[in-house]
């Protein structure tokens, strides 16, 4: 049976609408000027690069069809590799190539490619197909993500990701997305990944929402989606905290993979980050940013920023 609760309901728990994200949240605290940090995912690289922040190891930009000429120079000796457009979003354009078979690139649904197929795809990135606002992409070829083992009972064929959503340098709240055939492998929410929360002070995963329903194990391998104790978590919520400083947005999702030989890795930003993770979680964003607002000090070092975070949100309960 559906429930439906009265919007003043909703606003007494501390959810957060569209509407109070963009005007309360997004436009007070990211200035304009700064949004091609996140927005261009290879600007995103170099700065995580430069900053000293762990990402996947690009191995070749494809700015024109010209460029297009060195992609076989580039997947030299590589039988897996992402391709990407630098300007997409949602996951659309992102190709995934797992292995070969002969000559031909096998996809992670399974499907082969050949380098004209390979070559096409780059084209349609370069003509803005994937775009935000259909303008003009240039192509990023980079490694392929291995998961790490720890999700392989509750994912789908896809690279399983943690979305934090970083408030004024503090990280307000977490949930990992995880692949499902319904989702096509990827981690998209809107595909139909399950997305289940996480507890901010000790990494480890609640139940899972898809599709905006409440779901206790993973669709497809039947494992139970709770009580997973996320690795590494102070060290990805240092990489998550440390991109406050690395866009200059006071308002962020920061989305991490974990690398089974790199460990936690920065895969992209997002200066709009939806708004789904509060039904994973099941508790209100506001609920967290108004403490972060009220006692919070962005001036703190990161390290500070999430002790404090640990501490007073360990606590926190759904109203």
């Amino acid at each position: 049976m559906i429930r439906f609760v009265s919007p003043k309901r909703l606003r007494e728990q501390g959810v957060v609408g569209l509407n109070q994200r963009n005007g309360q949240y997004v436009l007070v605290n990211n200035k304009r000027k700064f949004y091609p940090r996140v927005d261009n995912k290879l600007i995103t690289k170099e700065l995580a690069i430069k900053a000293g922040i762990a990402v996947p190891e690009l191995y070749g930009v494809i700015e024109t069809n010209h460029d297009a000429n060195n992609i076989e120079h580039i997947l030299h000796g590589k039988d897996d590799f992402v391709i990407k457009p630098a300007h997409g979003s949602g996951g659309d354009g992102i190709v995934v190539v797992v292995g070969k078979s002969g000559k031909l690139y096998r996809r992670a649904s399974g499907t082969l490619m050949s380098m004209e197929q390979v070559g096409h795809h780059v084209s349609n990135i370069l003509s803005g197909m994937y775009s935000l606002g259909g303008q003009p992409d240039y192509a990023m070829i980079e490694y392929r993500v291995r998961f790490d083992p720890l999700f392989a009972a509750i994912t789908f064929q896809g690279v399983p990701d943690i979305r934090t959503v970083v408030y004024k340098g503090f990280p307000a709240m977490a949930m990992v997305r995880l692949p499902t055939r319904n989702s096509d492998g990827k981690a998209n929410l809107h595909q139909g990944a399950v997305g289940a929360g996480i507890e901010i002070a000790t990494g480890i995963t609640k139940r899972g929402v898809q599709h905006n329903l409440m779901v206790d194990v993973h669709p497809d391998t039947g494992n139970d989606i709770a009580g997973l104790a996320i690795p590494n978590w102070d060290k990805l919520l240092l990489l998550a905290t440390s991109c406050y400083e690395l866009s200059g947005l006071g308002y962020l999702g920061v989305d991490v993979v974990l690398d089974a030989d790199h460990g936690p890795l920065i895969l992209e930003l997002n200066a709009r980050p939806g708004l789904n993770i509060q039904i994973a979680n099941g508790i209100g964003l506001d609920t967290y940013l108004k403490v972060i607002d009220k006692e919070g000090n962005p001036e703190w070092t990161p390290e500070n920023r999430i002790a404090f975070v640990k501490d007073k949100f360990g606590t926190l309960k759904p109203a």
